[in-house]
């Protein structure tokens, strides 16, 4: 990743999307129609990398946990619940536009990207702007066959108001007690008005979030606690420290409901942007939301009987990005080869299967009873197209971690060649010792709190 770096970022990042396509991690949406831009769908590679993300995620953070619960919100939500949020009367990003060619542009990152705000950006225009003007990012909907005033809807701009919303049920249904927090993963929406950068910044996103009730004195510490949990999990799923660093929000960038915020910035190819998210939301939330419905959204301490609003700590991880940050991590170029080198936990194939030739009735019936027999435990590619070499670079470009290949030795001994990924060595393993032999290998181990556990 360093020599990429050293060399044309933009022609390297250009590759990383090029081969996305062509593997079968990203699509560009609705293209036989032309596209939609800032629209993406993920192919049947880039779905298995992000629900196995996923799955990491839910596995180390709440199921591994006794602090923490999920739930599922909805998209759809009472309109009020934004007007309690802020975010109704504040979510919203200063847009210019071009007098010239009418495209237009965030102010902020105008600024940030080139250092002046007072002409168009766009290649060959330099046309002077408007002056900036608030621009909303919620899509709005309307609920009913018709469009009537009263029956707007948002969809939502940020999964955490389902679990604000849903603390007291949490609390009525389950039996945590302060500190814990409420885990979930779903679907945002951003009408953004400059999205790009293939997908980090996109209309439709998926968030893991989660928001963790403390009481108010224990904010900073548990703030370090999930910042350094944030970047183990970063370490977890193969995320080099070096590209990657944490930046603390001045006071103009603090959101309305936040004390303190930090990035986890990743060095992507297009530039150090934002990958992460952690933030001090006070009481904010909880507050408001017991203000706009009425309802009492208290917590009491079952020894003492006090009753309180508790304060909230919220990390937020993106998936698409998370997904970006593994790519543009793992894309090698080496002499004669192009290598994902993901780490094994995410890697959408574990093995894949090969006979030596595909003519040989007898190789691929081999081939195919211990593919058979290893997709059960592992995600495998069975692949008898081309010579063994082409078969070993295709799998090399979707991060496949190990290559089974039967050959004519396969029938005398019941022994198979087993190819790594990254140090191309090969070695020979019975049959027979394969399930044991990439059970060591592939299963991870899960490190939280200081407790280690096999998945």
């Amino acid at each position: 990743m360093l020599a990429i770096r050293l060399m044309s970022s933009k022609d390297f990042f250009q590759k990383i999307v090029s081969l996305c396509k062509r593997r079968g991690f990203v699509y560009p949406g609705s293209e036989i129609y032309g596209g939609l831009a800032n629209t993406w769908d993920f192919g049947p590679l880039g779905v298995q990398l992000k629900k196995n993300i996923k799955d990491l995620w839910w596995r180390r953070f709440v199921e591994s946990r006794h602090d923490i619960v999920g739930i599922d919100s909805g998209i759809l939500m009472n309109p009020r619940v934004w007007e309690a949020s802020g975010h109704v009367a504040g979510f919203t990003d200063p847009l210019v536009e071009c007098k010239k060619c009418r495209k237009r542009f965030r102010a902020d990152h105008l600024m940030e990207n080139t250092g002046q705000k007072e002409k168009c950006q766009e290649e060959g225009c330099g046309g002077a702007l408007t002056e900036p003007r608030n621009f909303n990012l919620m899509f709005q909907t309307h609920i009913g066959p018709t469009e009537e005033k009263g029956n707007e809807a948002y969809l939502r701009p940020e999964t955490a108001q389902g679990s604000f919303t849903n603390f007291k049920n949490i609390l009525d249904s389950t039996r945590v007690k302060i500190p814990f927090g409420i885990a979930q993963i779903g679907k945002a929406f951003r009408n953004e008005i400059t999205p790009g950068n293939f997908i980090f910044r996109v209309l439709e996103f998926e968030q893991m979030e989660i928001e963790y009730f403390i009481r108010h004195g224990e904010w900073e510490r548990t703030f370090e606690t999930w910042q350094k949990e944030m970047s183990e999990w970063l370490e977890y799923i193969g995320i080099k420290k070096e590209n990657y660093a944490i930046r603390e929000h001045d006071a103009s960038e603090l959101s309305h409901y936040s004390k303190r915020t930090i990035d986890f910035e990743y060095n992507f190819l297009f530039g150090t942007k934002e990958l992460y998210g952690l933030a001090y939301r006070t009481n904010f939330d909880l507050t408001n939301h017991a203000k706009y419905s009425g309802v009492e959204l208290l917590y009491t301490d079952p020894q003492t009987g006090e009753k309180f609003i508790p304060h909230c700590i919220e990390p937020t991880f993106g998936v698409e990005r998370t997904v970006l940050a593994i790519l543009c991590d793992a894309y090698t170029e080496e002499e004669d080869r192009i290598v994902l080198k993901l780490d094994s936990k995410v890697a959408p194939i574990k093995v894949a299967v090969f006979p030596l030739l595909r003519n040989k009735p007898e190789l691929v019936k081999k081939a195919r009873e211990i593919f058979d027999a290893l997709r059960v435990r592992f995600a495998c590619d069975f692949d008898d197209n081309g010579n063994v070499g082409k078969r070993y670079r295709r799998q090399d470009e979707i991060g496949t971690p190990y290559c089974v290949t039967v050959d004519f030795q396969t029938l005398d001994d019941d022994t198979v060649t087993v190819r790594d990924r990254d140090t191309m060595a090969q070695e020979r393993v019975l049959i027979k010792d394969l399930k044991d032999f990439f059970n060591e290998k592939l299963t991870p181990k899960l490190v939280c709190h200081s407790i280690s556990v096999e998945e």
